[in-house]
């Protein structure tokens, strides 16, 4: 039998909030700029990865490190700028609900964005006291899909990797997850499937992610009735 839950972990963008819209726009406007048109292509290969990756895949292979860093910034404070007066009615439906149902189990936040992403939206959508531990991008010296950024979560939050599961949107995110060892549930605001996942719902509303979760929450975190 698999081991029972005793922690989860939360990817943030298309998890806790459904942002990739956004920064579709954000890297098409911030692109442009550079004299970049992004492609279809490009937007999808942009899911799941961190901004080095990405900034060095849209605006070219030859930047500095700190160039890397400063434009991924820059497209950040444009993305920010975008979401800044949606970002509630952009939290992914039943998200703050199903936290606040499920706050006696220790949380992880574990997402490749940057820092000043992951405190827009915890901070924005009040969500930070949800989460016993954060590991953002720039905590990891390997982004998804390598495990490191879950492991650490994991440690973080004081149990294995396979008494854990995560919530993640993108084949990215899914590959760190079963890396680590642990259980995945997908989220379809990205992909409407996601391979390799234990179970997979639109979004938090779904009765039926909480009768699964349930039956393999250890019986110490389970919500009271």
């Amino acid at each position: 039998m698999p081991a029972e839950i005793h922690a989860l972990i939360f990817d943030m963008d298309g998890v806790i909030v459904d942002s990739n819209p956004l920064h579709r726009a954000a890297w098409t406007e911030y692109a442009r700029r550079h004299g970049v048109e992004t492609t279809e292509a490009m937007q999808i290969r942009m899911y799941g990865r961190r901004n080095d990756e990405i900034v060095r895949d849209f605006l070219g292979s030859e930047l500095t490190d700190t160039e890397v860093l400063e434009h991924g910034a820059a497209k950040e404070r444009v993305y920010r700028e975008l979401m800044r007066p949606r970002l509630a009615e952009a939290l992914v439906p039943g998200v703050r609900e199903f936290l606040t149902r499920h706050s006696g189990v220790p949380i992880a936040l574990a997402t490749n964005a940057e820092p000043a992403n992951v405190n827009f939206v915890l901070d924005g959508a009040r969500l930070r006291s949800f989460f016993s531990a954060i590991v953002d991008g720039h905590q990891v010296r390997k982004p998804k899909p390598h495990p490191e950024i879950y492991l650490r979560a994991a440690d973080l939050l004081g149990f294995p990797p396979e008494f854990c599961v995560v919530f993640e949107d993108s084949e990215t995110g899914v590959q760190a997850g079963l890396a680590a060892g642990m259980r995945v549930v997908g989220v379809g605001t990205t992909h409407e499937e996601l391979s390799g996942v234990s179970f997979q719902v639109d979004n938090f509303r779904d009765l039926a992610l909480e009768s699964w979760l349930l039956a393999r929450l250890h019986k110490s975190v389970l919500p009271a009735m």
